[in-house]
């Protein structure tokens, strides 16, 4: 085996251990070095996700490579609105930018791609109903489909009633209807008495 082959098998050890994909700094702080990624990258061993994020070329194609370079390059964001009604599947709207949720007072994250969207949420409305899924062995935070109906509700102005009213109707058809959660996020988002008339009209 060769010395690069050896520093090629060591640093894929790392990144097996750790789900196949990592930034850069976190690869570094394990005792990969940078030129090592680069190097990897150019041998064709890693595909190179975004800037600073990298993956196991050997690894399955991702089903949803901008939400895995979201999740890993913006781990404090949250998926929300319009994206997180497609990862639940409760609408026919394609978002063509990442709808991200980070706390009030948080800098403007900055990624070159995937485009972003962010909408700064407060207190519990940040941090209520949020659900950790992994895919393609990247965790992503994303709000549950009561938290995103409530949600989709506090933004109707911005994404307008009609994808809110069709996003209640296919959660009705396709999830379990839980009234009690869609309620409660009603209260946190302070959306309740806007709600209520569509859940009793729909449910």
């Amino acid at each position: 085996m060769t010395p690069d082959q050896d520093k090629f098998e060591r640093a894929g050890a790392v990144f097996q251990r750790h789900g196949g994909t990592m930034r850069t700094a976190q690869a570094i702080h394990l005792g990969v070095h940078p030129r090592t990624l680069y190097e990897m990258r150019d041998a064709g061993i890693l595909d190179q996700l975004g800037r600073g994020v990298y993956r196991l070329a050997e690894l399955p194609v991702l089903s949803d490579p901008d939400l895995a370079t979201v999740a890993l390059k913006i781990p404090h964001g949250i998926i929300c609105l319009i994206s997180a009604l497609a990862f639940h599947e409760i609408t026919t709207q394609v978002p063509h930018e990442i709808y991200l949720a980070v706390s009030r007072g948080t800098t403007r994250p900055r990624l070159h791609y995937p485009p972003l969207r962010v909408f700064w949420f407060t207190d519990k409305v940040f941090t209520e109903g949020i659900e950790t899924h992994v895919r393609d062995g990247v965790p992503l935070r994303v709000y549950s489909p009561e938290k995103t109906l409530a949600d989709c509700f506090k933004y109707r102005n911005k994404i307008g009633i009609d994808t809110v009213v069709e996003a209640l109707k296919l959660y009705r058809q396709s999830k379990p209807v839980r009234v009690d959660e869609l309620l409660r996020f009603a209260r946190v988002c302070r959306v309740f008495k806007v709600m209520k008339p569509y859940l009793e009209a729909l449910l």
